[in-house]
């Protein structure tokens, strides 16, 4: 399968270069490119793309505004690109909003110091992307209608074979790994929870560091609950949400007769900073039972090894089904190792935990 792809920029440098980058995989064509926003909707409609890569800052129409206009009309997986700083931290948090899927650096250098490790990140980013599609599941998932954001309801599924009763008596801690359309997940399920919930919630979220801090203060403003980036040397207080930072490993220690986390320095062979499997293996070290460890939508295999860890003191594990996710990668990896206690989708998670409080 070659995956067709409309290349969105208001440089005219920098698309060239993205199309030699993309067009190198024998997997990828770049059918077309746009230089602003209108051009891009315009081009969309007109060559029907299986991937988008888009630019945020743009002449006549911006690329939040264009992926929500695309998102209407034409539902398509858009990968952003956007600058590693808190202004486009802020900017690409809206374009996920908006019904993005992914983003990645704008500058190449920040994707790898290696030019051909850049590209073969950029290139299976827009593979995975144009594999899944965009389905009916993953908009819904996201919340888009008629490219506003609505809070979904929950309809159960009689079908299901997964059927789980969160006891938030047996349950001492909740923790979540994800990537890939994880923030869009992470928001979903986080706003379920209720104010006065009982654990401390833990969340590792492939990010840049200087993208966490933001993401945190806008799930703050949105959850019923308090949602925080984790500092070094945090208590762990139940009601509370934990944002790992980005570049650096959280980790979880005993402090007295509680817990609190360590905030520690990533190291350079580290894949993932941070890394669900570091978080979830402190927790291993730490809790004898009474972890709910759940695996969200991500590419990769993090979070596998962590949840081997954890199912060994006895923890309960919960990954994300197919349909709802954007790429089925980490959480794939949990079930196929037989590691999940269940299977079941955002609309399911955000139930038990709005009915767990």
């Amino acid at each position: 399968m070659t995956v067709r792809v409309l290349v969105v920029d208001d440089s005219l440098f920098f698309r060239r270069r993205l199309t030699e980058m993309l067009n190198a995989d024998v997997h990828i064509e770049v059918v077309g490119s746009a230089g602003n926003g209108i051009e891009a909707v315009r081009k969309v409609s007109e060559l029907k793309p299986d991937v988008i890569t888009m630019d945020i800052e743009m002449p006549v129409m911006d690329g939040i505004t264009a992926t929500r206009e695309i998102m209407q009309q034409q539902p398509t997986p858009i990968l952003m690109f956007s600058s590693l700083t808190t202004e486009g931290a802020g900017a690409t948090l809206d374009a996920l909003d908006a019904g993005a899927l992914d983003f990645l650096p704008k500058k190449i250098d920040d994707i790898s110091s290696d030019r051909d490790t850049a590209k073969r990140v950029l290139c299976a980013r827009v593979r995975v992307l144009g594999a899944r599609g965009l389905t009916r599941a993953t908009i819904a998932n996201k919340g888009v209608v008629n490219g506003a954001q609505v809070k979904k309801t929950y309809e159960p599924d009689t079908n299901k074979k997964n059927k789980v009763t969160l006891d938030l008596n047996r349950i001492k801690l909740l923790a979540i790994g994800t990537s890939t359309g994880g923030p869009a997940a992470l928001q979903k399920i986080l706003t379920a929870v209720p104010a006065g919930f009982p654990v401390p919630i833990l969340v590792v979220q492939h990010m840049p560091a200087s993208f966490t801090p933001s993401f945190a203060q806008r799930l703050d403003a949105l959850c019923n609950v308090t949602v925080k980036q984790a500092d070094n040397g945090d208590i762990l207080v139940p009601g509370t949400v934990y944002i790992a930072p980005g570049g650096v490993q959280m980790l979880v220690g005993k402090n007295g007769g509680g817990m609190k986390l360590v905030i520690e320095e990533a190291q350079a062979e580290q894949t993932y900073k941070p890394s669900v499997d570091i978080t979830f293996s402190s927790l291993a070290n730490v809790y004898s039972s009474g972890v709910l460890a759940m695996v969200l939508t991500g590419m990769g295999a993090d979070g596998r090894e962590g949840v081997r860890q954890l199912k060994q003191k006895g923890a309960t594990v919960w990954a994300q089904d197919e349909a709802s996710c954007v790429v089925y990668g980490m959480p794939m990896a949990v079930a196929e190792a037989g590691l999940a206690d269940a299977v079941l989708s955002l609309d399911e998670i955000a139930s038990s935990l709005e009915k767990g409080g």
